[in-house]
């Protein structure tokens, strides 16, 4: 049956070049100039998503629109040459440039100035027939490119965007029909099922769906899987969090290997809570993304500190003792992260 498929996952979406702002001792403002303590570019947007599944070993495909610049071509070569993401479904644009993302990340969250254009082709156009894939990741609020994947049987995980008019128009839910899971987060989850808890809101949505996920930021994660029966609550883990760019699309990532995998449904949510917490301690969008040498320096570490005597780490120790068993045997492979510029001299072909 694995032979069936030819990709794990499948995304689309727009990639961003994000450049990101860390360290600020203060928010800026009109006539000032405000000096950082770190920098990095890295790919962003849909990439986010992208890397995370790619390093953790699921065969990606993303199909995106690149513009014809130096931006596209520089975030083309770390997808595809140093992530492995698969670009077949691609296509580059000309005269369209790469949207930019400017990201200050300040007191524990982030603000963001963006600059792009509309796509130049729909993403129906650009996924056209999609290949085998054991899953795709969707934007609920996106036109429904991932229609004929659902149909050949792939697994759908749906997300959804922020809704800044506020209606929380609950209408949008009704295109969860054959979506496997669902995954908002907690303003969105209550603001589209007009509840007032998190656990509430995950009982409206577990109607609807065979796995409700609803992520509540530092405070973890709950869900529901209708398959198995289980519901399962997770706290986040505590972290010295230095930006927060693209932790979500690592819970998700990680929540789709699990699934694909067939975890319990705690080892799951305490899965995607480490490795957005591992995301976390890192900036930069896509490149933050941990792979499995990340994971298994954390459980290693963690039992250096229990063997110290650090009471935390021992609480931590047994919910997280499934980690020997899914840690993939071959070593793992050497991570890049987000640099203070989108290329260096020495990543130039030699003359």
């Amino acid at each position: 049956m694995a032979n069936r498929w030819e990709f794990d996952v499948l995304v689309s979406g727009m990639v961003f070049l994000d450049i990101v702002f860390t360290d600020l001792p203060r928010p800026p403002s009109p006539g000032t100039e405000v000096w950082t303590g770190g920098m990095g570019s890295s790919p962003g947007g849909i990439a986010n998503l992208a890397v995370a599944t790619a390093r953790l070993g699921l065969r990606t495909s993303l199909a995106a629109r690149f513009g014809d610049d130096g931006y596209a071509e520089w975030c083309r070569r770390v997808l595809a040459d140093q992530e492995g993401v698969d670009l077949s479904l691609s296509r580059t644009f000309a005269n369209w440039h790469t949207p930019v993302t400017v990201s200050m990340a300040y007191d524990g969250d982030r603000a963001m100035v963006t600059h792009g254009h509309p796509m130049p082709m729909s993403a129906s156009e650009l996924v056209g027939t999609p290949p085998s894939t054991r899953a795709v990741v969707v934007e609920l609020d996106d036109e429904p490119w991932w229609l004929p994947a659902q149909r050949a049987g792939s697994l759908v995980f749906a997300d959804i965007g922020w809704d800044p008019s506020g209606t929380w128009d609950p209408r949008i839910l009704d295109r969860l029909e054959g979506c496997h899971c669902f995954m908002p987060n907690q303003d969105e989850a209550q603001g589209y099922t007009r509840t007032t808890t998190p656990e509430s809101a995950l009982s409206a949505l577990a109607e609807l769906v065979p796995m409700a996920v609803v992520t509540c930021g530092s405070r973890g994660a709950l869900a529901i899987d209708g398959t198995s029966g289980e519901r399962v609550e997770v706290p986040s883990l505590p972290v010295n969090a230095i930006d927060p760019t693209g932790a979500g699309d690592v819970f998700g990532a990680s929540l789709v290997l699990g699934t694909l995998a067939g975890w319990p449904l705690e080892h799951r949510l305490r899965f995607a809570a480490l490795c957005a917490s591992l995301s976390v301690q890192q900036f930069g969008g896509a490149l933050s993304a941990p792979g499995w040498g990340d994971v298994a320096d954390w459980w290693s570490t963690l039992n250096d500190r229990c063997a110290a005597g650090d009471p935390l780490a021992s609480q931590l120790l047994k919910p997280y003792a499934f980690l020997p068993d899914v840690l993939p045997a071959e070593p793992a492979r050497a991570l890049r992260r987000a640099d203070a510029t989108i290329a260096r001299l020495s990543d130039l072909p030699r003359r």
